[in-house]
């Protein structure tokens, strides 16, 4: 069963490598009497760019006046800043296709209370998922999308997403493009996951094209979809090793394995404030 966590807030920071940097926000926050659970940094020295994260636990701690305070500190170092507090759950809407499996990992992991997060739809473009879906008690809206048809599905989205104030949309392998100006309304807002075979095996059957090749590894990735296609800052990836007796039926389960586990940590590590992207990268804090 779920388990209440206690309250706490996430500081993210970026900016410029510079003195003092780690001491100025410990002092502040000790300031204000934080009880720090944990704190991370990390240093960019070809980039020149220092991050960090921090959290702490929210009892008796004035947060309204804290972010007052901080707004002088983050100016004058140049950060670029978030305030995370675990008290306000995202909302994530779904995004899925025909292919259920990551759709499905998802909806269990939230029951089992591992994503700190509230899931008021599923929107997809088949109705294969729908009892899978409503099993869960989510609601479930299909809206068919073709290249025809778009602009109009896009528009429909969009509306239903704004109407349950979504935060974080998720592609459990949605087999569909979103255009530029759909991408441009919610930034390092949209979390996809497929196979790690682009660009050398595209299409709809990578699988199949790469047992023809022979290859020795597959792998899936997760990252932030960006206007460029397939071209956003990288969260997760991982492999699993192939051989000569492994058919594409074996290739294509395995494959499934990794996209769900790839999926599940990206969304895990968003919600709970571990990523800072930055030059089509990210930093993911342990």
């Amino acid at each position: 069963m779920p388990t209440t966590k206690p309250a706490s807030a996430v500081l993210l920071i970026t900016c410029p490598d510079q003195k003092g940097l780690v001491a100025t926000v410990s002092s502040e926050l000790y300031r204000f009497g934080a009880n720090i659970i944990h704190a991370d940094q990390h240093q960019d020295h070809e980039e020149g760019l220092f991050f960090m994260r921090v959290e702490w636990s929210l009892n008796d701690f004035d947060l309204a006046s804290f972010r007052t305070a901080f707004e002088a500190i983050a100016t004058r170092f140049g950060m670029d800043w978030q305030l995370k507090v675990s008290t306000q759950r995202p909302r994530v809407a779904i995004f899925v296709s025909q292919h259920l499996h990551c759709l499905a990992d998802l909806l269990h992991r939230h029951q089992l209370g591992e994503f700190e997060c509230d899931i008021p739809l599923v929107i997809s473009n088949h109705t294969d998922g729908e009892a899978l879906t409503r099993f869960y008690g989510i609601d479930f809206q299909c809206i068919e999308a073709s290249a025809e048809n778009r602009t109009e599905a896009e528009q429909r989205q969009l509306a239903l997403l704004r109407e349950v104030n979504v935060d974080l949309i998720v592609l459990a392998r949605y087999m569909q493009i979103l255009t530029p100006e759909f991408v441009a309304q919610y930034p390092f807002g949209i979390i996809n996951v497929h196979h790690s075979f682009l660009p050398a095996f595209i299409g709809a059957r990578p699988y199949h094209a790469a047992f023809r090749r022979g290859v020795k590894l597959i792998g899936a990735t997760s990252h932030y979809v960006t206007a460029e296609l397939d071209d956003g800052p990288i969260i997760e990836q991982d492999v699993a090793r192939i051989s000569h007796r492994d058919q594409v039926q074996d290739l294509i389960a395995r494959g499934r394995d990794l996209e769900r586990l790839v999926l599940s940590r990206a969304v895990r590590w968003h919600l709970d404030g571990r990523i800072v992207s930055y030059r089509n990268k990210t930093v993911i804090f342990d």
